[in-house]
């Protein structure tokens, strides 16, 4: 086959960087499994019906059809093709619904799968893509305390990756009631268009957004800036959260007795109570930031972007919210609270500009030599010895010069290089085993039933390129 053109958002990984993104993967997952998160995987596809109505995003998906169907796709209804998911949100609240009467509530999950996205392919951002997802769902009900615990696990999953390069990450978050509520107060009427809007600051600015604000949304020059002045409050505490936003109401003639300041001080009381209770338990890793909105129309409460210290130009690495009426059945809902890591954009960032790296392609701490083809079943035997015991081995594809075996190990990053005692005329061995660890040059006699390798190099790493 000759060599075929990359796809512009379809990632592959090279071994090097594709252990690095397992690496991720295992480090999130235990973090994940240490918080009693359940591990997940559901279908790449979902009916259109269910991705069709869940926002922006709705807009970029990938519907499905066979090639025999080309050109009569559009004899479909759009509602009843497949499509593949954008996220695993979706997914999972229809999972959720199937499968209730096998589930424990509250029911936490962990899922990390790829997703497909048809947005506009860029640096760090793909059309294909590994999202790794955390997700509370209630059965009729959902405590608010999930909605402190979820970014804190994720501050400390994020944590966990410090060593491979990826700067403190600080959660920002909001609640859409607070936001609603303001806006309904203010006499707007399209609050949809106007949390898309606003979701828009970091990316466009405040200039742009206020235009569209009029343009797009109703608004009139004092209510436009005054969504940007609700979107640049902050506060240190929950307590001066809510003297700021009392004061801006008034100045904005909002009264305190109207079913909008009603609404907005429901939200006010959960974003409070969210940085108030992150601080007690790590300080500094939530804080809130009223220009929070998030694209995506199934959220209904808190909602969550994070990001990275030093690396505003990467946007937020992960995101996510409350969510009360995705999944029902009937009269029952299904509440839920989730996070999300764009885990592909993460590898990214963490290979291209932080660095990390692994210490070798192949995971197998020896590989064992072969002195000629009709030796190489006892090469096979010392390597499945060492496999039995836990250590990860691989055999020499040839029975090539000494030199040229220990290169094909060295090109691979394996440390060890085994030397079987050689066969005489009668087929006996003569002299002993021999393993050379091919990184430091000591060379010492073995027993593949009792050697150990030293961890240090065993061990497949991953770390910092040297400057």
């Amino acid at each position: 086959m000759s060599k075929g053109a990359s796809i512009s958002g379809f990632p592959e990984w090279l071994p090097t960087e594709r252990v690095v993104e397992q690496r991720v993967i295992d480090t999130l997952r235990r973090v994940f499994e240490l918080n009693g998160f359940i591990g997940i995987e559901t279908r790449a596809v979902e009916a259109g019906a269910s991705l069709l109505k869940k926002g922006e995003t709705s807009k970029e998906i990938y519907l499905l059809s066979r090639l025999q169907e080309v050109g009569h796709e559009s004899d479909t209804p759009l509602d009843e093709r497949l499509g593949l998911h954008f996220d695993l949100t979706v997914p999972l609240s229809r999972y959720v619904v199937e499968h209730s009467g096998q589930l424990v509530f509250p029911f936490k999950r962990w899922q990390i799968q790829k997703v497909w996205r048809g947005e506009r392919p860029q640096e760090g951002r793909f059309r294909e893509f590994v999202q790794a997802d955390i997700d509370v769902v209630g059965n009729g009900e959902l405590p608010e305390h999930y909605e402190v615990e979820l970014p804190l696990v994720m501050v400390r999953a994020l944590e966990a990756l410090r060593d491979f390069g990826l700067p403190k990450a600080t959660v920002h978050a909001n609640n859409r009631r607070l936001s609603e509520g303001f806006y309904r107060g203010l006499g707007l009427e399209d609050i949809e268009g106007v949390l898309r809007e606003i979701d828009k600051l970091d990316k466009i600015g405040a200039d742009e957004v206020a235009r569209l604000l009029v343009e797009t949304c109703g608004a009139n020059e004092d209510q436009s800036r005054a969504c940007l002045e609700l979107a640049d409050l902050s506060a240190a505490n929950g307590a001066e959260l809510a003297e700021r936003f009392d004061a801006l109401c008034a100045r904005h003639g909002i009264a305190r007795e109207s079913e909008a300041y009603a609404l907005a001080h429901q939200g006010l009381e959960t974003l409070s109570m969210i940085i108030d209770e992150a601080a007690r338990i790590r300080p500094g890793s939530v804080i809130a930031d009223l220009k929070i909105a998030r694209g995506l129309d199934y959220y209904t409460g808190s909602v969550y972007e994070t990001f990275l210290e030093g690396a505003q130009s990467l946007g937020s690495i992960c995101s996510g919210g409350r969510y009360d009426d995705l999944a029902s059945q009937g009269s029952k809902r299904y509440p839920g609270v989730g996070l999300s890591i764009g885990l592909s954009r993460l590898v990214s960032y963490m290979l291209h500009t932080a660095g990390a790296t692994a210490s070798r392609v192949s995971p197998a701490a020896v590989l064992v030599a072969v002195w000629d083809e009709a030796d190489r079943e006892g090469s096979n035997r010392i390597a499945e010895t060492l496999r039995q015991r836990g250590i990860a081995a691989d055999v020499a594809p040839t029975a090539a010069k000494l030199g040229k075996q220990i290169r094909y190990a060295s090109r691979l990053g394996v440390p060890y290089v085994w030397f079987p005692a050689q066969a005489v005329d009668d087929g006996s061995a003569q002299g002993v085993d021999e393993v050379k660890n091919i990184v430091t040059g000591d060379q010492e006699a073995a027993d593949c039933k009792s050697w150990e390798p030293d961890t240090v190099y065993a061990r497949q790493t991953i770390g910092l390129k040297a400057e």
